[in-house]
């Protein structure tokens, strides 16, 4: 599978726009072969919902998402949806001119600068999903930051996991030094679910964040295949071998035993001890 990675900056709140240079994206990745394009967190509205004059958020099921992956390759892309009484960060993994899956962002940051709370509501629910390429589950950003969300992803048998985002300077104090934690962390991933991880992360500058990018392709090894340059727009193509998970799984079978039910039956005490 070739995965194309679509390190882009955006307008915000300018869905037209974003929606034009995603398509002029998706063509020269086809151009280029590429099977998936995969595209930053909120790459059709920008990060900085709350500086809007107005709700621009768009339903999941606009034709005009779909559209994107009408060039021939798949398609990841993040957008603030609409859904009825809520507002959701979300992505949608595209196909043959159709929503195929949409990932709601599960955990919304709201702590030091960050305040996404205040404008998306939390998703409820992580599925792994089947493509033409392999099986594959969607972590936005924070999302990956939980330790058992990449671990319920696996067990539902991703083989890739896509992970856009919207890593910044300049909005978290010193306490964080977000590009080493994203190293870190996504070695940490790709080692322990034995998995692809496929990170696309934002460049460009809005309300005082810049998004660094860095964006790269991890082998289930924990290994870097493929990487972005750093701070400026890039399409970024990479070949990769979705069996090889599986490979490494019988190899190494860290996953097999998961203990499905004693995690359930903590989990259940915990609960019942008041911790949500």
């Amino acid at each position: 599978m070739r995965v194309a990675l679509a390190q882009v900056d955006c307008a915000l709140g300018d869905v037209e726009a974003n929606l034009a240079t995603a398509h002029q994206v998706v063509v020269e990745a086809a151009a280029r072969q590429a099977d998936v394009v995969v595209f930053p967190e909120l790459s059709l509205h920008g990060y900085a919902l709350g500086a809007l004059p107005e709700d621009r958020s768009i339903s999941a099921t606009d034709p005009r998402i779909a559209e994107l992956s009408a060039h021939g390759p798949d398609v990841l892309v993040g957008f603030h949806e609409d859904g009825g009484l809520r507002r959701y960060n979300a992505a949608g993994y595209l196909a043959g001119g159709t929503l195929r899956h949409t990932h709601r962002k599960l955990y919304l940051p709201t702590y030091l600068a960050w305040e996404e709370r205040k404008h998306a509501s939390p998703g409820h629910s992580l599925r792994a999903f089947d493509t033409r390429h392999g099986r594959a589950a969607v972590l936005v950003c924070n999302d990956a930051w939980q330790p058992v969300l990449p671990w319920l992803a696996a067990q539902d048998g991703a083989e890739v996991l896509y992970v856009p985002a919207n890593s910044a300077a300049g909005l978290a104090s010193d306490a964080v030094d977000t590009q080493a934690y994203w190293e870190d962390l996504l070695r940490h991933i790709a080692r322990l679910q034995q998995c692809w991880v496929v990170f696309v992360n934002r460049v460009g500058t809005e309300e005082g964040a810049t998004f660094w990018g860095g964006s790269r392709v991890l082998d289930p090894r924990g290994e870097v295949v493929g990487q972005a340059p750093a701070g400026r727009e890039a399409l970024t193509v990479v070949d990769i071998t979705v069996a090889e998970a599986r490979r490494r799984r019988r190899e190494l079978p860290l996953l097999a035993e998961a203990r499905l039910g004693l995690v359930s039956r903590e989990v259940t005490r915990l609960m019942h001890e008041g911790v949500d």
